[in-house]
């Protein structure tokens, strides 16, 4: 099993962020129902204001391969573009467990 963790940090006003944060949420929370491959997805939104990241997703996928299916999947294509304009940095890990 690989856990595959990033974190996001936007753009804008916290209420912008926040926004944007919760739209790419739902779209996120959609695709275990859209992609084979992920076995789950948790999505959590910052609710500590001292704290610059916004955004943390957790997927899981049963091996690295399945990493790049997800990620070239059109439907999490489409949830990615949610943040286009919006993401300012990106940070990720993959850990097989």
């Amino acid at each position: 099993m690989v856990k595959h963790i990033v974190t996001f940090k936007f753009k804008g006003t916290a209420e912008e962020r926040l926004q944007v944060a919760q739209e790419f949420k739902a779209a996120l929370m959609a695709l275990p129902e859209q992609i084979d491959v992920l076995r789950s997805m948790e999505v959590g939104i910052n609710e500590n204001p001292a704290e610059t990241w916004d955004l943390t997703l957790i997927a899981v996928v049963d091996k690295m391969e399945d990493v790049d299916v997800y990620a070239k999947h059109p439907a999490h294509v489409a949830a990615a573009a949610i943040i286009k304009d919006a993401k300012q940095d990106r940070a990720c890990v993959d850990y097989i467990c």
